[in-house]
């Protein structure tokens, strides 16, 4: 019976943690020129072409679990909203000049004032709350127009000089030009140790970057329709098209990381998509057979000690015998560690697992 509890404990947490990619669905959130944003899946699914209306030329969008950040040029603010719909403040952060991009980390938001052509633009850091941290964080940029935020670094797209700039999250500057010579770069997004960049008109590129700034393959995608925006999410990559692509007007084409075609109209007929960001949807049965899987092997191991000490007992009841093991466990491990191990390590190993998948359920 014992053993057979373990079997189940094992496979359930498997399971969970499989079903955790296999089962999850993702959000793609697109801004559009006729003041909407639309909701679609990475299927291609749409689920609500105008989940949020009468907005003032939305630009820049940037999700946070369960909140939207959207960028209104035209009035110069940053609204906040739910990934439902749901207005949180419309004009979260006012006063802005011009603004384009954004990006959110963590309680921190970041947002690209653009300024006129050819610059100089700055960008501005906030909280969440729309708190102002410093609206000129970083200043003295070549008309930016797209951020990205990876950690404790900033990536900002310099349009006016065709740079992509480095910077701290605390505004230091790291290299103002990590990459050059860019033409007309757009939007950027970043996975890991990789940076993509959109560049060009109707024949644009993917190029594909490391953060260091060495060129991977500057036209890792080509033959696009003016890309002006970008997501990233796990291998994927969704790219705004404006103009044609295959015959497709206004797109979000799909692509590896690696640059292979998946779709390249895998959403099309889009009201002028300006912004994109992708959100990931957890789906809570994997997580909930995951812990219960824990769960039931902390019963197993709970169960493992108490006979080990039973057994401890028996040998001791039974005139100092040395199988200290006792009649109801194997010989599986060593004298005198087995202990140690069940009241110490086990449940500090299943407490940091449980951590971790409650952890990358939220992120």
């Amino acid at each position: 019976m014992l053993h057979r509890h373990g079997l189940v404990a094992l496979f359930a947490v498997v399971l969970g943690l499989m079903s955790h990619n296999a089962a999850r669905a993702d959000q793609i959130f697109v801004t559009n020129r006729n003041d909407t944003i639309g909701e679609y899946t990475t299927a291609g699914a749409t689920v609500n072409p105008a989940l949020i209306s009468g907005l003032s030329s939305p630009y820049g969008i940037a999700v946070s679990g369960s909140d939207l950040f959207v960028v209104n040029q035209r009035d110069g603010t940053i609204g906040a909203y739910t990934t439902a719909g749901v207005p949180a403040n419309p004009a979260l952060i006012s006063g802005l000049s011009s603004p384009s991009g954004i990006a959110v980390s963590g309680s921190d938001l970041f947002v690209v004032n653009t300024g006129t052509f050819p610059g100089p633009g700055t960008i501005g850091k906030y909280t969440t709350a729309g708190a102002p941290v410093n609206p000129a964080l970083i200043s003295g940029l070549g008309f930016p127009i797209g951020i990205a935020v990876s950690g404790s670094d900033l990536f900002v797209v310099n349009q006016g000089n065709g740079t992509i700039g480095k910077y701290t999250t605390a505004g230091a500057t790291v290299n103002p030009a990590l990459i050059s010579g860019l033409n007309g770069p757009w939007g950027i997004a970043v996975s890991g140790s990789d940076l993509f960049v959109t560049t060009g008109s109707d024949s644009g590129t993917i190029g594909k970057y490391t953060t260091e700034g060495v060129p991977v393959n500057p036209a890792l995608i080509s033959g696009l329709g003016f890309p002006i925006g970008i997501a990233v999410s796990g291998s994927d990559l969704f790219v705004l098209n404006q103009h044609a692509v295959n015959g497709s007007d206004r797109t979000i084409g799909q692509y590896t990381t690696a640059g292979a075609t998946v779709n390249p109209a895998l959403i099309s007929g889009l009201p002028y998509p300006m912004g994109i960001a992708v959100s990931p949807i957890p789906e809570p049965g994997s997580a909930i057979l995951t812990l219960f899987g824990l769960v039931l092997a902390g019963l197993v191991i709970k169960n493992i000690e108490k006979r080990w000490h039973n057994g401890r007992r028996w040998a001791y009841e039974s005139g100092g015998k040395t199988d200290t093991h006792g009649p109801h466990l194997p010989r599986l491990f060593g004298s005198g560690h087995l202990p140690h191990f069940l009241t110490y390590g086990a449940p500090l190993l299943m407490f940091i697992t449980a951590w971790a998948i409650l952890l990358m359920y939220a992120a």
